[in-house]
């Protein structure tokens, strides 16, 4: 019998993660699930608003609406789950006291700290609508969440593949929020067993991608 290695480091899952287009039937356990979104959530934003939200959509009906949303491609089709990163431009707008009571009593932040931040925070997201940027800046919290996920499955023994591309209307319609304009898809994570196997395709060499200082300074980056 051979033995379970357990789950793989991080850099491990990084060096492992494919992204993989079909999937076995197999669900995925309630219980892992539930902790591949917990590990999701663990992700950091911008100012600790955590304008990002996670819907796991694992019914036919659903599948199927993914489906028809990302032009018929299989992998929501095939993956008993696909979770579906949703971020807020307006969440900040909500009341946070739950967020600060939480820093409170973990010892992270002081009363000082909380006062100070919570007028930050109002006034940074402030200057970020008169600039346009809030959606910006949402979806970027949400798409740090679905990296989170993708390492966590894959340390997991899951299978995931990141989407991009989807018409935005047909997914929201899918979970429900097709009414929602302070709501935004952020990425498609189908999550599964994998039904293929995928050799990885190779990256260019940290000399051409990584600089030092300022972008093409010539020197490959750190030594």
């Amino acid at each position: 019998m051979t033995q379970d290695p357990g789950p793989m480091t991080v850099p491990q899952a990084i060096r492992t993660r494919r992204s993989i287009r079909h999937y076995l039937p197999d669900p995925v356990p309630e219980r892992q699930l539930a902790e591949l979104i917990d590990l999701a959530l663990e992700a950091p934003s911008s100012w600790n608003v955590q304008a990002r939200f996670v819907v796991a959509v694992s019914d036919d009906e659903g599948r199927a609406a993914l489906t028809r949303a990302t032009g018929g491609q299989p992998h929501p089709r095939e993956a008993p789950v696909t979770l579906v990163f949703v971020a807020s431009g307006q969440a900040w707008r909500e009341d946070l006291s739950d967020v600060y009571d939480r820093a409170r009593r973990n010892g992270a932040w002081s009363e000082a700290f909380v006062s100070g931040f919570s007028r930050a925070t109002l006034d940074f997201q402030r200057d970020l609508e008169r600039r346009g940027l809030l959606r910006e800046y949402a979806v970027k919290d949400a798409v740090i969440a679905a990296t989170y996920a993708m390492l966590a499955a894959t340390s997991m023994g899951l299978a995931t593949s990141p989407m991009n591309g989807w018409d935005e209307r047909e997914v929201k319609r899918a979970i429900g929020v097709e009414d929602r304009e302070d709501l935004h898809i952020a990425m498609l994570l189908p999550v599964g067993r994998p039904a293929e196997t995928r050799a990885h395709p190779g990256r260019r060499p940290r000399s051409r991608q990584a600089f030092t200082g300022r972008y093409g300074h010539a020197g490959g980056g750190p030594r």
